[in-house]
Order: C-alpha cells, then structure tokens, then sequence
C-alpha cells in the first residue's frame, strides 16, 4: 500500500493516466510485487471493495489510487481499537502522506 502512497517515488512515469491524479496502472504494479496480472487484480478489488483504493478504467488498463481520506480512518481505528498494540512496539500504524511517516520505510 505504501507504493500507491507515494506513487512518483515508485513508478515509472505512465503513457495513459496521471500516477498521481488517475492511479497506477495494474501492469506497473504486477511488475513491481512480481506476481500475475490476475492475482494483482484479485487483491486490488479486495482493497477496491474494502474502500481503500478506487479504480479507473483507460481504454485497457485499470488504474488504481488510495483513497487517503478511507485509508487514514481505517487507521484511525485500528489504533483505538488496539492501542495496547501501538504502545507495545512504541510504533503507531501509519502512511506516507499523513506526516507521521519519515520516508525512510520504517
């Protein structure tokens, strides 16, 4: 998911669509986790289905880009719903984008 945070810093520039304003195309994201096309697929509807990115069609290709608004609510939750879990690491979860991320990867 941080990949599509910050999808400039991790992929390529595209010849249809925007990285940032219409997504990243499934075929970058099939060749940067190294799976198949139909297996990259199945889990981004998961992740479509959850709300947590939205897909775009141009002409073949989807396009798929965080929804940063659902992404940091889920997260929101998550730490109050396990909050013993973020004391216990010294870590709250966290994205790139919402200023709690370093940049580093960490």
């Amino acid at each position: 998911m941080q990949w599509l945070t910050d999808p400039v810093q991790h992929f390529p520039p595209q010849r249809d669509g925007d990285l940032v304003e219409d997504g990243v195309c499934v075929g970058f994201i099939t060749k940067k986790i190294e799976l198949s096309q139909p297996a990259v697929t199945a889990h981004m509807q998961v992740l479509a289905d959850a709300g947590l990115v939205t897909s775009k069609r141009i002409k073949n290709w989807v396009f798929y880009k965080v929804d940063r608004i659902r992404l940091a609510a889920v997260m929101a939750d998550l730490n109050v719903a396990f909050p013993d879990d973020a004391s216990a690491t010294g870590k709250q979860a966290r994205f790139v984008g919402d200023g709690s991320d370093t940049g580093r990867g960490e």
